[in-house]
């Protein structure tokens, strides 16, 4: 028996490859690894407790005030005259039939005073005090001229900077240390060899970066959201009116300097290889937020300090709010300040890759700034 072999003709299609797998671009990889994280940091119940307890504590610090203080004074009045007059002044006011029905309003406490008219003119009534508000408001004032309309109430002027700097300063160090601690944390337990063999170092520093301002500026909103809220059921508009242009600067000016130290705090962490060591590489990136924080809170009422102070990257987003608060500041000043602290930012992230990528793989310890500057890529 003869054996035939049959070939497949030469002009036979050949097999189709298997498709290849797309390559991850570098802001698909930033968008997973920020996703990642801000997924990690929304599940963390220290995260959640924090942001509720400060949500709380400034609807407390608005609404408390208010409540504590109580309503305006109830009075019960004899006549319309004076009626119109204690209305006007924000008092509550109770018409009653003659002096007798007053009395015994006030001896009930049913009221807080009573106002009646007779021979030896307007008498006013109370228990066992003086009633200032309604001896005020029946009073003639001489005419007043106001040489400041638009000053600054003076503990409105001291409590603004303090806030400012709060906000900014808690939300740096706190955000700042985590970051570092995810770094770190990552090096020690070594996922992020497993991370830089699937995404581009620098898109996992961006990652980070993009995350950590995302969670901090969610968070700033929500808590200035229940300030306006609490402001508005307290009735407090007008302080609102003054801070309001200074809020409007502050928010670009905490999301580009939030954004510098983070990228900083992100390189502290790739510095170390262990959760213990944070401490002893941080205290530096700690006194750039701290010493700016008590310069404006202590140097406010300096003019020459606050204006040096709304320049310097560090103590911009603080200094230049507080000095647009105040009056002191140009209108083309925050612009300048904005620009100078945005090109910071970009030169100190741009730094800061080059560190992150020169240390982030080096596990023996602690890295030196030198040693991360020589060893990118290695």
């Amino acid at each position: 028996m003869t054996l035939t072999s049959q070939t497949q003709p030469t002009d036979a299609p050949a097999a189709a490859p298997a498709p290849l797998r797309p390559a991850t671009s570098f802001w698909q990889a930033v968008g997973l690894i920020s996703g990642r994280e801000i997924g990690t940091k929304l599940r963390d119940k220290a995260f959640l407790f924090s942001t509720v307890f400060f949500l709380l504590l400034t609807v407390g610090s608005t609404v408390l005030p208010a409540m504590l203080s109580g309503g305006p004074d109830t009075v019960a009045v004899v006549g319309s005259e004076a009626a119109e007059v204690l209305g006007a002044a924000g008092l509550e006011v109770r018409t009653v039939a003659d002096e007798q029905a007053a009395r015994d309003l006030v001896l009930a406490e049913d009221v807080d005073a009573a106002v009646v008219a007779g021979p030896n003119g307007v008498r006013v009534l109370a228990l066992d005090e003086a009633p200032t508000d309604v001896v005020s408001a029946l009073s003639t004032a001489p005419p007043v001229e106001l040489l400041d309309p638009d000053a600054v109430d003076p503990v409105v002027g001291v409590l603004v900077p303090l806030i400012f700097g709060m906000v900014f300063f808690f939300t740096s160090i706190t955000f700042g240390i985590q970051i570092a601690q995810s770094v770190t944390e990552e090096k020690q337990t070594r996922i992020v060899e497993i991370l830089v063999a699937t995404v581009p170092v620098r898109a996992l520093l961006a990652g980070k970066v993009i995350a950590a301002s995302t969670l901090a500026i969610g968070q700033i909103v929500l808590i200035a959201l229940a300030a306006v809220v609490g402001m508005t059921v307290t009735d407090s508009g007008a302080i609102m009116d003054q801070v309001a242009p200074a809020i409007g600067w502050f928010i670009p000016f905490f999301v580009v300097g939030f954004v510098l130290l983070a990228a900083i705090w992100a390189v502290t962490g790739a510095l170390v290889s262990r959760q213990e060591d944070i401490g002893s590489v941080s205290m530096p990136v700690q006194m750039l937020v701290l010493i700016p924080f008590f310069a404006v809170i202590f140097g406010n009422d300096n003019s020459t300090l606050m204006t040096v102070l709304s320049y310097v990257p560090f103590s911009a987003p603080t200094a230049m709010p507080v000095r647009l608060f105040l009056g002191e500041a140009a209108g083309w000043e925050p612009v300048v300040a904005l620009l100078i602290l945005l090109g910071s930012a970009v030169a100190v992230l741009l730094l800061a890759a080059r560190l992150y990528e020169g240390s982030l793989l080096r596990t023996n310890g602690r890295t030196s700034l030198a040693a991360a500057w020589r060893n990118r890529g290695n």
